[in-house]
């Protein structure tokens, strides 16, 4: 059997992780010949997930610049993976998920004839200003993939409904778990990275986090930017008024639309802990020990869960309904009384805590790269 030229094309932290057990998976086939392209739309996030996984690209675009918007990523990403394709001529490109990247590299990819297998295919919001421009992005890469991947069985509802063939739709359980129970047991089985880790995260935060109780937030979305950012800070600071024994740790987002609300609202108190961006180790290991967790971010819906903690997600949609109906996430919006309210009855109620935590992760058992690497070793 001739071997199958695969080229993996991704530019942000989440694809990163989100890529890097499939890209394993498929490293230990002989009838793969699997390449690396990064585009480097997210420069420094990227590189941190490239270190902790120890995958070295074969081709580093490094596309990020100083200012640039989604029309200057759009742009360079197609040009330059035009280049990249011409060169390595591959068998099939994978993509991962909404990003820019991912939509500027299938539909050059479409351009050119190069089949595309999406990796987290079919979720939906069917707003396409919300998420913006993920929902955009990722309904554009729907149309032009050849093999959909998709983790969970709404996912391929949705596609059938849009006219894909069910053919080229499998339900594979969302990558993430993956690598997620990878790195877990691999700082498990390490006790020097075990320690790093945690001398590391106490030296960012100050406190006993592994049995002092703390809520952890991330928040980055386009859509929350302006108003939605001031009314989600004034929640929190609320919330650390009413609730001082309760920490609230929150690694901010480099973009200024986050960092100037959350600097301006939230810096003068003691229980919220404003800290930079984690790498990815040691953002587990946060998931693992926190309370629960409150954020507008998608894969976190998806990890959180994994490790039994509930999410108040701070968005009025998600593309990840399968979350709402098990019970592992409450959609709270970014509207002050929303956040106030949900934070403070779970706070409060154990038996919802209880119930949340406990509900059934809908995502997946740990086995998506697996079922994937099997569809691609039948199809020609």
């Amino acid at each position: 059997m001739p071997t199958k030229k695969i080229l993996m094309i991704f530019g942000t932290r989440p694809e990163a992780i989100k890529m890097a057990s499939l890209y394993y998976a498929l490293k230990d086939r002989s009838e793969f010949n699997v390449r690396v392209c990064v585009t480097a739309q997210h420069r420094q996030m990227l590189d941190q997930v490239l270190n902790v996984f120890n995958i070295i690209p074969d081709i580093d675009l490094d596309l990020m610049k100083p200012g640039q918007d989604l029309i200057d990523v759009v742009t360079s990403v197609m040009v330059a993976v035009r280049t990249v394709i011409s060169i390595e001529r591959p068998d099939l490109v994978l993509v991962h998920g909404d990003t820019s990247t991912a939509m500027a590299t299938a539909t050059t990819c479409f351009f050119m004839g190069i089949p595309v297998g999406h990796i987290e295919a079919g979720l939906r919001t069917y707003d396409l200003h919300s998420p913006f421009p993920e929902e955009f992005n990722r309904q554009v890469v729907g149309k032009i993939a050849s093999l959909h991947f998709v983790p969970t069985k709404l996912g391929r509802d949705n596609l059938l409904n849009e006219g894909v063939k069910d053919s080229s739709i499998f339900i594979t359980g969302n990558t993430v778990i993956d690598s997620l129970l990878w790195l877990l047991n691999r700082i498990e089985a390490s006790k020097e990275l075990k320690t790093t880790l945690y001398n590391r995260i106490t030296s960012a935060l100050g406190f006993d986090w592994t049995s002092d109780k703390f809520i952890l937030i991330t928040g980055h979305r386009r859509e929350n930017f302006g108003d939605g950012f001031i009314s989600i800070c004034e929640a929190i600071s609320d919330l650390a008024k009413k609730y001082p024994n309760v920490r609230f740790v929150y690694p901010v987002h480099l973009n200024p639309n986050v960092q100037v609300p959350v600097v301006k609202i939230l810096t003068n108190h003691t229980n919220i802990h404003l800290i930079k961006p984690l790498e990815y180790e040691s953002f587990v290991c946060l998931i693992k020990h926190c309370y629960f967790v409150l954020t507008d971010s998608g894969g976190i819906q998806e990890e959180a869960p994994t490790l039994g903690k509930p999410v108040l997600v701070m968005r009025d949609v998600t593309e990840r309904p399968e979350a709402v109906l098990a019970g592992t996430v409450v959609l709270v919006g970014a509207s002050r009384d929303r956040i106030i309210a949900n934070v403070s009855e779970l706070l409060d109620n154990t038996k919802l805590y209880e119930r949340m935590a406990h509900s059934h992760n809908p995502y997946g058992d740990g086995y998506a790269c697996k079922r994937i690497v099997e569809v691609l070793e039948t199809i020609g």
